[in-house]
């Protein structure tokens, strides 16, 4: 409900701002091929910049944070191309800031910090909390967080296998260098 009012907010802004811009410009034309113009210009900055990011974005979606700084720096740009497909001056205006490489490194660091957010949750509800902060008492000290994990597995081992694990598809065997023997033709007398 609170998206369909600001969203309902926003139409309504951008329609009382077309017209003003629209009367003090002199003619609604005017501001309609602004409109054309922009939309093409949104649609040609987000072909040039989403050419290879799909495969980042199928990494966003399973929960993995994309380190590529290209991924990174092209999502501002996507999202001022598609700010200028929609017909408003506001959402123009807005576009344009988002082409600024000061506001491109700001929205780039608030993504990175806003996924690894999510990533550590992800990782907390995977784990069933047993993580904890990475970042707290446990990183401080240098130890490692996968410890507790580990030790629980151990004797979780330890209980079902009388302390040794064996597993099927490991092969123990040793490796020795084997130098092949020069194999000798023999010529067999065929006159015999």
């Amino acid at each position: 409900m609170k998206l369909f009012l600001i969203v309902l907010a926003g139409l309504i802004l951008e329609v009382f701002v077309w017209i003003g811009v629209g009367d003090l410009v002199g003619s609604m034309w005017y501001v309609f091929f602004w409109f054309v113009a922009a939309f093409f210009i949104g649609l040609n900055i987000i072909r040039k910049y989403s050419a290879g990011i799909m495969p980042q974005m199928q990494q966003m979606q399973s929960g993995q944070v994309s380190s590529d700084p290209a991924f990174t720096g092209n999502l501002p740009k996507i999202f001022a191309g598609f700010l200028l497909l929609i017909p408003g001056l506001v959402s123009d205006v807005f576009a344009v800031l988002l082409l600024i490489p000061a506001v491109q490194k700001a929205l780039q660091a608030a993504f990175m910090k806003t996924m690894m957010k999510r990533q550590q949750a992800m990782m907390n509800k995977m784990m069933g909390g047993m993580m904890g902060d990475m970042g707290g008492a446990t990183g401080a000290q240098g130890q490692n967080p996968f410890a507790d994990l580990m030790r629980q597995m151990q004797d979780m081992q330890n209980q079902q296998g009388g302390g040794q694990y064996r597993d099927s598809s490991i092969i123990d065997g040793e490796a020795r260098e084997v130098t092949p023997e020069a194999k000798k033709i023999e010529m067999k007398d065929v006159n015999k």
